[in-house]
Formats: C-alpha cells, structure tokens, sequence
C-alpha cells in the first residue's frame, strides 16, 4: 500500500490539491497535518467521493489539526494528548496485523531555542520526551510514525549545518533528543535508509525565499519511520518536491512511501 504524509498548511485551502496528488499517485492511505479547522468543517466528503472512506480526523480553528484518511479499513482509533495540552497534534490507527500507524504534528518551538525563556521551546522538547519515553516503553509492537516532527536531525537535512545551529529545528537539544527517539524506540527513518546521509534531502522551503528552488535554502522536518522489523516491508520512499511550485502551495511537500502490510 502507499502511504503519503503531508503537511498541507489548511486542508480546506487546499482540497483540490490534496484530491489531484491523492488520485495522481494512487494513494491508499493519507495522513496529514495543519489541517486548520475544527472537524464540523473538514472536507471529509471530499475524501469520500475518492474512495477514502475511512478516516479519523482531529482539528481545532486556524492551529494544529491532524488526519488519517484510507481506502484500506482500519482499526482502533487513538489519540494521546501529549503535555494534557489538549491540542490536536497525534491520531493514531490499526493496520492489517496488529499495525500501529501515527500521524503527529510536533509543536514548532518558536523562535528562541531556550526552554526558560521561551514557553513554545519548552513545550516542545517535553512534547518529544514524552514521545521517547511513549515508545521505548513498547518496542515488540509493529509501528509506523509519519508526519511534521518540525526537527531537521541530520547535518544534510539543513541547507546550511553551521548556519542553524543555533536556530530552531535543528540545535543540538532538538536533534539529539529527535535521534535519542529514533534509538531507543528502535525505528527506522525511511528516507535516510534510502537515500545516503551525505546527500542534501529536504521536506519543507520557507515561503520567505523568493525562489525558493534557486536558493534551495530548505530543511527535512517532514519523516516516516517505521519498526526495524517490518522495514525490509518497505519497498520505496520519494519526497515530492514538484508540489512545492504549484500555485498558492503549503511550504511542505509530501512524503509517500510504499509498503507490504
């Protein structure tokens, strides 16, 4: 099966573009994040009218917001409100054979990377320690984890390693914290397996860049990972750069993976 993730920055902005990338690459499954509106306005017709039949979605007005939308019947609907913040940043199902798939938006941080000064830094590193402690507790169950983790981990998955160090999404306390989870909860990261770590690989241009493909300033905060166990099941991974250039585009673009369940 494909499974796409896409950080679409407004569902309902951008429908058309979710349906036409949907039907275009034959996606079985699709996860996405920042959806922006509250569940009574989600395009879930819109879905359904594509065959995607099954969904579990969690918004709230203009923030977060996170989705699974499937042709393939899945199972056990979940969320964990992470922090008791009560904001909509995780869902999670069942697939097939005792499956687990997450979708998660990671809160950004903010501009400052200090978690005294900074409230949005703090709950972001507390969001990711509650993340490895969630999965290292359970290592034996079969899991796939997609979505905006909003941390470039690696030093080419950021257009210039030196030069953002010190800038949120890619300093040390986020990286190490973000490479600590991949660790000990005994993932693999998809498309760092399958594309060398010495090659530039990004997910996500700031829409500040006039040109955003001249100046390629971008960075990797969108990822898929999967259980060591079931990884040799992954069949092929592509980032989807031309998305980026269509009109009025989110500054991410989506993921997909295909996969034997």
């Amino acid at each position: 099966m494909k499974i796409a993730t896409w950080n679409i920055n407004s569902v309902r902005l951008r429908i058309e573009q979710v349906l036409k990338f949907t039907n275009d690459k034959n996606i079985d499954l699709l996860c996405l994040q920042e959806t922006k509106t509250e569940d009574q306005f989600f395009p879930s017709n819109d879905f359904l009218k594509i065959g995607m039949k099954y969904q579990y979605f969690r918004g709230e007005k203009s923030y977060n917001g996170v989705a699974i939308l499937s042709k393939i019947k899945f199972q056990e609907k979940e969320h964990i409100n992470w922090c008791n913040k009560g904001d909509c940043r995780h869902v999670s199902v069942q697939l097939g054979e005792k499956i687990e798939l997450h979708n998660f938006y990671v809160p950004a941080g903010g501009d400052e990377p200090d978690i005294i000064t900074n409230p949005k830094f703090a709950h972001k590193i507390d969001f990711l320690n509650e993340m490895k402690s969630h999965f290292t507790n359970d290592t034996k169950t079969k899991k796939i984890l997609v979505g905006d983790l909003n941390i470039a981990p690696l030093e080419h998955d950021v257009w210039s390693h030196k030069q953002l160090l010190n800038v949120v999404s890619h300093t040390p306390i986020e990286t190490e914290t973000l490479l600590d989870i991949i660790d000990s909860g005994e993932w693999v990261d998809v498309m760092r397996a399958i594309t060398p770590h010495n090659e530039k690989l990004y997910s996500w241009w700031s829409y500040r860049n006039r040109n955003w493909e001249i100046s390629n300033r971008g960075r990797r905060l969108d990822h898929v990972w999967v259980s060591k166990k079931i990884f040799p099941q992954v069949k092929s991974g592509v980032i989807y750069n031309e998305t980026r250039s269509w009109e009025r585009p989110s500054d991410h673009v989506p993921i997909v993976i295909d996969i034997d369940i």
